[in-house]
């Protein structure tokens, strides 16, 4: 499975070898399980772990609201209440799934970030960044109809507003929104789409999930110092790594243990807090709520989508270039999806030879600025569309797409690195100190 010499599982008794030799279902996880990793890991990398709790506590808590829920605009608000308040913990359930979708994003993007950081997309993991955020994709299309489902006044109007940015593309735009709603407007059609297909990607997600962990596994993990496993002998490779069990399960299961006590107090005492109380009034068609806002993960995305109107110049110059085909509504879905597609990208815009940015003085301080710069986006996103939080937008938005496409560029030019170690192993004797080899 993986490029690091190691030794690989080997059947022993005559029923495993019989079973290893029809299906070497043991032989995959001991080989998962016992992979070579780097021993320099810092705790940024406990995400993986809290990602896949969360992909399992979704699925499980979502099969079980599914029992009790109703897709039809009659009976899908009266069905919520019904499984907060007549179902044996049924309100417990919802709120684990509620938060639960908090918790999901919350480690996506430090997961994200710190893959940006330490330069986890380069070759030759390039394959492993993609398909992670291929994942983050079908996490948000998820998150949104899931947000659709106890269809009160926030998900029927934010249902309204996103499938309405569709219908902005031009020539196919209304087609492909008639087509996505089921009809001309957010209805019974459009609920029950939405429920199929948020029953039916968090399965797309785990089929993505066991490939991207293919995927690192044949690479190799990405370490704060971005030098590579030494892959010559087995003897060198196991100077720089350590197997994942037991060292770095115990390690991610204390932190997923810490989150897990931080995630319960939310669930137990502040359950709605990341909610918005408007989705508890049923949804009315005739009734428009004074500020229409998506959940807290989609805020800096959905600044930047409304940061582009039709007098900034950028807009009116498009605008003039294509005749009037890209107006204001367009390039904003353009740039929604642009600032996905630009990280997408990271690993052909970075131009620089050092991995990781422990190594790059500029590097860092651009990248303070590009997470400050994500915080005040999703700030703005919940604020008014209207002065100064548009132009707060606009320079965020701005900023977002100058790092990756011509910072992240240039200072792989200009920029001057520290030296890196050699290995791996130099690093860690550096921070932990050399093991003495015990006399004879």
């Amino acid at each position: 499975m993986s490029g690091i010499p190691h030794d690989h599982y080997e059947p022993k008794t005559g029923g495993e070898k019989w079973l290893h030799s029809r299906l070497p279902i043991v032989g995959l996880l001991y080989d998962t399980i016992m992979i070579p990793t780097p021993k320099n890991l810092n705790w940024m990398w406990i995400w993986g772990i809290v990602l896949t709790f969360c992909l399992v506590l979704q699925i499980v808590t979502g099969i079980i609201l599914v029992m009790h829920y109703t897709p039809h605009v009659d009976l899908a608000f009266a069905s919520v209440e019904h499984i907060m308040r007549n179902v044996n913990g049924g309100h417990f359930i919802r709120y684990l799934h509620m938060n639960g979708a908090s918790l999901f994003f919350v480690a996506v993007y430090l997961h994200i970030f710190r893959g940006l950081y330490y330069g986890s997309y380069k070759a030759p993991r390039e394959v492993t960044w993609i398909i992670g955020m291929l994942i983050y994709l079908m996490m948000m299309g998820t998150a949104f109809m899931g947000y659709v489902l106890p269809w009160g006044q926030m998900s029927f109007w934010g249902a309204t507003v996103i499938t309405g940015l569709f219908g902005a593309i031009p020539f196919i735009g209304e087609p492909i929104q008639t087509w996505l709603l089921g009809g001309p407007a957010v209805d019974n059609a459009t609920l029950n789409r939405f429920f199929s297909l948020h029953y039916l990607l968090p399965f797309v997600i785990a089929a993505l999930v066991a490939l991207h962990i293919w995927a690192f596994h044949t690479t190799g993990n990405n370490n704060p110092t971005g030098v590579d496993v030494r892959r010559t002998s087995k003897a060198e490779a196991e100077k720089d790594t350590v197997s994942f069990w037991p060292y770095f399960v115990i390690k991610d299961l204390f932190a997923l243990a810490v989150i897990m006590v931080v995630f319960f107090a939310i669930v137990g005492f502040m359950p709605n807090y990341l909610g918005h109380p408007d989705n508890y009034i049923e949804a009315d068609a005739l009734v428009t709520p004074a500020h229409i806002v998506p959940e807290w993960y989609f805020l800096p995305f959905y600044a930047i989508l409304r940061a582009f109107t039709s007098d900034v110049w950028v807009v009116m110059f498009a605008s003039w270039i294509t005749g009037g085909i890209i107006d204001a509504k367009f390039f904003g879905v353009l740039a929604m999806f642009g600032a996905i597609a630009v990280m997408a990208l990271a690993p052909w815009l970075d131009t620089s030879s050092v991995r990781s940015g422990r190594y790059r003085p500029m590097f860092k301080w651009w990248f303070a600025l590009l997470c400050v710069d994500f915080i005040v986006l999703m700030w703005a996103g919940a604020m008014p569309a209207e002065p100064p939080y548009s132009s707060i937008s606009l320079i965020g938005s701005a900023y977002w797409f100058a790092y990756f496409l011509v910072i992240l560029p240039l200072l792989g030019v200009i920029e001057k690195p520290e030296s890196q170690p050699a290995t791996i192993e130099e690093d860690f004797d550096a921070h932990y100190g050399k093991a003495e080899t015990p006399a004879e």
